[in-house]
């Protein structure tokens, strides 16, 4: 499949530990609010990663990352993270995700305060046997709904 899908949105709130001296978002914790996202998605498809584990005897490592800080995330900013499946091979899957700032809950609905793209990644996740960390198929039953969702 190399059609992406439709984006997968999830919620955070920027926390405390989660700025620097500056005050924003360290740039490491987007790749952590990406997994997040990334981990929900695939409880999405009723599949928890460590129970995936223990009856397929596969997992999830990331292969490749790339990501464009566009504008800086603050304490207490509501995100809202998307995962679109760029592409979905026999053993991996390419993402595109992205990191929006909400507007502010000081307004009403649809006030005309539009969301910001703060930062845009691509990340590659390969299948592996948990022991070998050799290549695997993705579990066929989650390939089919990842499919179905598509």
């Amino acid at each position: 499949m190399s059609a992406a899908s439709s984006p997968f949105d999830w919620k955070i709130r920027v926390y405390y530990e989660d700025t620097d001296t500056g005050g924003v978002v360290f740039y490491a914790n987007y790749l952590k609010f990406f997994e997040r996202a990334r981990t929900e998605w695939l409880r999405s498809f009723g599949f928890q990663q460590q129970r995936l584990t223990e009856i397929t005897g596969t997992l999830f490592v990331v292969r490749n990352t790339s990501v464009d800080y566009l504008s800086p995330a603050r304490l207490d900013d509501e995100l809202t993270l998307t995962v679109v499946v760029e592409k979905l091979r026999n053993a991996s899957i390419e993402f595109i995700q992205e990191a929006w700032r909400l507007p502010s809950g000081n307004g009403a609905a649809g006030d005309g305060q539009a969301a910001t793209l703060l930062a845009r990644g691509s990340i590659t996740v390969v299948c592996v046997d948990a022991t070998s960390f050799r290549p695997q198929p993705i579990p066929a039953e989650l390939l089919s709904r990842i499919k179905a969702a598509a």
